[in-house]
């Protein structure tokens, strides 16, 4: 079986193309082994949010399209939903979409010791986040971001 990463690149152009067909934007996927199983989360959205219809259409298809080009998955369940309001931040383009918003960014090594970092998004520069944290801007590389959710 290919590696995790190659599975969730092949799974993320269907997934796309889906939502493009409906007028949805793929914000996150997320495939790994939990108790019960193997999870593919598929987190999408659109202006207004999404509903509970938007979600069943996307699944349906997605189902149905993954049954085709993955028979080699092992056996897992698939979830569709809203991010939430804790949405994950991982295009370039959201951290300037929510600018003004208090997110969470956890980095994959310590920036001037500091690896958990909370504050409001101030936008994008080249490659760097801009986060404003207790009156001061923080700049993080983009390529070291691990994690970034809304707050």
């Amino acid at each position: 079986m290919k590696d995790k990463e190659d599975i969730l690149n092949n799974i993320r152009k269907i997934a796309d193309s889906v939502c493009e067909s409906e007028g949805i934007e793929l914000v996150h996927l997320e495939y790994h082994r939990e108790s019960g199983g193997v999870i593919l989360r598929v987190y999408i959205d659109k202006p207004g949010g999404v509903t509970l219809d938007n979600c069943t259409g996307v699944s349906r298809q997605l189902n149905d399209l993954l049954d085709i080009h993955f028979e080699e998955l092992p056996p897992y369940t698939l979830e569709v939903s809203s991010p939430g309001l804790d949405r994950p931040l991982v295009k370039k383009g959201d951290y300037e979409k929510f600018k003004g918003k208090t997110a969470k960014i956890r980095t994959k090594k310590p920036l001037n010791g500091q690896k958990k970092f909370t504050g409001v998004l101030s936008g994008v520069t080249g490659e760097f986040l801009k986060l404003a944290i207790d009156g001061r801007t923080v700049e993080i590389p983009l390529g070291d971001i691990l994690k970034g959710r809304l707050q």
